[in-house]
């Protein structure tokens, strides 16, 4: 049987101005855009103890998780230093909505993107139950 083996694509239909928002995402995430203006993630850029992983997870219908957005999907974006990200995003007075907070797997902040989706920020780490509320 064929099978789901990890994202092939996160596709964000753009409210306003496609290219500015990609900029923001470049500018403020750190994510290298290609010529075609989009970009491209390979799992040996990351260099987490987990050896990379992609969650994919369905809420119910009425899940606040993704509150403040009124968008029907969330992404979670891996990043190699959360506490230096929120730095940078804060320096940039982008308003973190939520976290940091420690868990089992990693630290886990939300911020919204200029579209108003609501971005999850995730550094992993291995499973540890010490991880949480360190």
């Amino acid at each position: 049987m064929a099978k789901i083996t990890g994202i092939g694509g996160v596709f964000l239909k753009c409210k306003g101005d496609s290219a500015a928002l990609a900029a923001w995402y470049q500018k403020h995430l750190g994510l290298q855009l290609e010529v075609f203006g989009g970009a491209v993630l390979r799992w040996p850029d990351d260099k987490a103890e987990d050896g990379g992983l992609t969650v994919w997870h369905l809420a119910d219908r009425d899940s606040q998780w993704f509150s403040p957005s009124d968008s029907s999907f969330m992404i979670n974006y891996r990043v190699d230093g959360l506490d230096e990200m929120l730095a940078q995003l804060r320096a940039a007075d982008i308003a973190i909505v939520g976290g940091p907070e420690s868990h089992e797997n990693g630290k886990f902040a939300w911020i919204m993107d200029p579209d108003g989706n609501k971005v999850e920020l995730w550094e992993p780490m291995l499973w540890d139950d010490k991880n949480k509320g360190a």
